[in-house]
């Protein structure tokens, strides 16, 4: 009997060695894989899921829609091995698709997530280096955190402002320009890197053992800054509790480059292939839903829809 923890260390070692990120999918296919340990389950079942979703504790349809998708796989690839494995249907599990409402973070907030995060205790401060400028960072240019944290020190070119993302969501690589300001950061975040942990390292950010921040690593930070600023609410057993996201950075950054382009007077259909493309989006429509998802910025488009119309009339 081949317990189930051990199987999946074999998966993900090989899922890997293909080139897929599973920084999330190995910390949610862990957590079932330890309650089929203890519940001396050695091959899955679609009883054996439906027994881990009933104590794992609460979350809505989508998100075990989400959990049941990495099950699947993981049962498939496993029924090489075992004949006994089910993979659960995908109808085990009925949602409908939603994104969640982004929270959109003011100016200030920014600043103090930032802040907060470049006081968080560590034996030579580099914890604190490395939140506060992986965050700044997302803020500034939109990243999804798996591609911030993905970057490797040759990924980052100071010289010419510009990063280059290799983790992309859809695996496709793309350039990312950033700022004078940003640069310096990074330029400033790389030399105390190398100051404490020497040159040579394969990573950009790096914690103190050497090692680069998972996605797990990076959410656990975010949460605590944000119950020290007042975003989330203090939580017992280091939890995250509920609250805005890392993800919002992101949405927060979309957001306001797109209300930029409205109050300037600039054509929203010309730049949104170009935020598109900034963004990783692979249909640029996945970027106008941010239109229908912040009441201001659905304003601002009614209104200049109206002025449109306006002029077309007036001619």
């Amino acid at each position: 009997m081949t317990p189930l923890t051990t199987r999946l260390k074999h998966y993900i070692a090989i899922r890997r060695s293909l080139g897929f990120d599973l920084l999330f999918a190995e910390r949610v296919l862990r957590k079932f894989a330890e309650f089929a340990d203890r519940e001396g389950a050695d091959h899955i079942t679609v009883d054996l899921f439906l027994r881990w979703k009933k104590h794992y504790g609460s979350a809505n349809n989508l998100t075990w829609t989400t959990r049941l998708s990495m099950v699947r796989v993981f049962a498939g690839w496993l029924q090489g091995f075992d004949a006994r494995s089910e993979v659960p249907p995908p109808g085990l599990i009925t949602s409908k698709p939603r994104r969640t409402r982004p929270y959109i973070y003011t100016d200030d907030q920014v600043v103090e997530i930032v802040t907060e995060a470049g006081r968080l205790p560590s034996s030579y401060g580099l914890r604190a280096r490395t939140c506060s400028t992986l965050l700044g960072l997302i803020a500034v240019t939109g990243l999804r955190v798996n591609e911030a944290l993905g970057l490797d020190d040759k990924d980052v070119d100071l010289n010419e402002a510009v990063l280059t993302i290799r983790q992309a969501k859809n695996r496709k690589s793309r350039f990312v320009p950033i700022s004078p300001c940003a640069t310096e950061r990074l330029r400033a975040y790389r030399a105390e890197r190398n100051r404490i942990l020497g040159a040579g390292r394969a990573a950009f950010f790096l914690l103190e053992n050497g090692d680069r921040p998972t996605d797990c690593t990076a959410r656990y930070n975010f949460a605590v800054v944000c119950q020290r600023i007042g975003l989330r609410e203090p939580q017992p057993f280091n939890k995250h509790g509920r609250g805005p996201r890392i993800h919002d950075l992101r949405h927060t950054f979309a957001v306001r480059t797109i209300m930029d382009w409205y109050r300037r007077g600039l054509d929203p259909d010309r730049e949104m292939l170009k935020l598109s493309t900034y963004l990783g989006h692979t249909k640029p429509e996945l970027t106008y839903w941010y239109i229908e998802a912040i009441p201001e910025l659905l304003q601002l488009a009614c209104e200049r829809a109206e002025r449109n119309l306006g002029e077309r009339e007036a001619r």
